[in-house]
C-alpha cells in the first residue's frame, strides 16, 4: 500500500512531503505512547497518533516510520512539520478517530509490525 493510498482511504490532508506519496508502506501502528511505538519492529511503517509534539517525529525517524497520520483532525505546529520535512517523513491529517482509521487500514490489507519482545516477558 502506498502513502497516497492511505491518504485517500482516510481522506487526509497532506501537510508535508507530498512528493513521497508513492512510497510503499508495509506496516502500521496506532498509539499516543511513543514507548509503545518503540516496542515494535517497524519496516517502512505508518504511525497513527493524536500526539503533536516533536518527539513523534524523532521516534518515527528512529523506527524507520515513513509517514505519520495525525488523527481527530489534529495538525502539528510548523516546527513539527519542518522537522518532518527535514527527515523526509510524510505528515498527514485525518478527521477520523484513531480506532476508525486503524480499522479502515486493516480492512484494506495493512497489518501491524512484529513485537520486538514478547509482551509480559519470557514464557
Amino acid at each position: 500500500m502506498t502513502i497516497g493510498d492511505i491518504a485517500k482511504l482516510l481522506d487526509c490532508e497532506v501537510l508535508c512531503c507530498e512528493d513521497k506519496l508513492q512510497n510503499e508502506v508495509h506496516t502500521a501502528c496506532g498509539s499516543d505512547m511513543m514507548s509503545d511505538v518503540l516496542a515494535f519492529v517497524k519496516d517502512q511503517a505508518v504511525l497513527l497518533t493524536g500526539l503533536l509534539n516533536p518527539q513523534v517525529v524523532r521516534t518515527a525517524e528512529m523506527m524507520d516510520i515513513i509517514c505519520i497520520v495525525f488523527v481527530r483532525g489534529k495538525k502539528p505546529d510548523e516546527a513539527v512539520v519542518q522537522l518532518a520535512g527535514q527527515k523526509n517523513i510524510v505528515i498527514l491529517s485525518t478527521k477520523s478517530r484513531m480506532f476508525e482509521a486503524c480499522g479502515i487500514l486493516y480492512d484494506s490489507g495493512l497489518r501491524g509490525g512484529e513485537s520486538a519482545s514478547p509482551v509480559g516477558g519470557a514464557d
